[in-house]
């Protein structure tokens, strides 16, 4: 697979990593400053092209790789469907609900693919609990949580745009912890409702959140809380905890790292230690699932089907993210994806 590449920034570098490791080929990229795309395609190879069109129209792109700021989507997406390329974008799929169904629109009308990355869907330990919560290993589920307690330094929020409303569409929760919202509600179901609480620059100078706490409530009947920061010096593993009638597992970055199951007789869990996390590092984190990721994309592209993770899967996360926000802003309990 040929890949066009718009952003090339520090994620852009770490897709590059990940597709010379899968032998895929950085065929041309994009960016605002001319001076970046050179330099990126110095050390990754490609073409650096002069504009988006360029980029989209490119007859050596078999697919776009959106990897700027999350304000950056539509037009992207219009493009490629003018030219017939599949587009994957990086979390979240869109910084507003209305943009990213008309992302979704674009792409069914024209009639390419569009997937979003969500790589930790693709961790071993995430693939396990999906199995096992489907085989009803675990029992009734009966508590869903998440914890992304992490820390972000005050020069990483320095960047333009970073914990912008308008750019990165808020802080803490959109950004870092969007990764377990999406996992949450893969592997439990729809959300009825939520409430929530947030602290908006609580320990860096930006306008949103950097700590955020939501209550869930989800259709199955189980209760939840998500609790996102960037404030908690030095940053912690991220945790994503599921108790059921007959036990527990407990994921901690990307790996499973409990599983305390009654009378349990399916296959053995894949525990581990070997945890990798975002935690205080935003790229100290592994290949592997986004290799497998960017492998059934291509897969998707050239089956004509829909990607493990789709565009409705990346409007379903943006969906609870925005109703966590409108709780916040409202002080009360929002139904996800009702109109605000």
């Amino acid at each position: 697979m040929r890949v066009g590449i718009v952003g090339t920034g520090a994620i852009a570098r770490l897709h590059a990593r990940v597709y010379a490791n899968i032998g895929f080929t950085v065929r041309a990229a994009y960016d605002i400053s001319a001076d970046a795309a050179a330099a990126f395609v110095r050390e990754f190879g490609g073409e650096a092209v002069g504009s988006l069109e360029a980029l989209c129209a490119h007859p050596e792109v078999d697919y776009v790789d959106v990897c700027t700021l999350p304000n950056v989507r539509l037009e992207v997406v219009e493009l490629c469907a003018r030219h017939g390329k599949g587009v994957q974008v990086q979390k979240p799929i869109a910084i507003s609900l209305d943009v990213a169904r008309r992302m979704i629109e674009t792409a069914d009308a024209a009639g390419i693919t569009l997937g979003v990355v969500s790589q930790h869907r693709f961790d071993v330990s995430s693939r396990f609990l999906k199995q096992a919560i489907r085989d009803g290993r675990l029992g009734r589920i009966l508590q869903c949580d998440a914890y992304v307690k992490w820390h972000r330094t005050t020069e990483y929020y320095a960047r333009p745009g970073k914990g912008a409303w308008d750019v990165e569409g808020g802080g803490a929760l959109i950004n870092q912890a969007i990764h377990q919202v999406d996992l949450l509600r893969w592997l439990i179901g729809p959300v009825a409702d939520v409430a929530g609480y947030w602290q908006l620059g609580a320990a860096h100078a930006i306008e949103s959140e950097d700590v955020v706490n939501a209550l869930l409530r989800f259709e199955n009947g189980a209760t939840g809380v998500i609790q996102a920061s960037t404030a908690f010096w030095p940053g912690y593993p991220e945790r994503i905890e599921i108790h059921g009638t007959a036990g527990t597992a407990v994921v901690t970055g990307d790996r499973l790292t409990a599983w305390d199951v009654q009378g349990d007789h399916g296959p053995a869990p894949p525990l581990s230690t070997g945890v990798a996390s975002g935690a205080s590092d935003p790229l100290a984190i592994s290949l592997e699932p986004f290799e497998l990721q960017f492998r059934d994309f291509a897969a998707a592209l050239r089956a004509r089907r829909e990607p493990a993770v789709s565009g409705r899967d990346g409007l379903m996360a943006l969906e609870l993210v925005d109703a966590i926000y409108r709780a916040c802003r409202t002080g009360s309990r929002v139904v996800p994806g009702a109109e605000s």
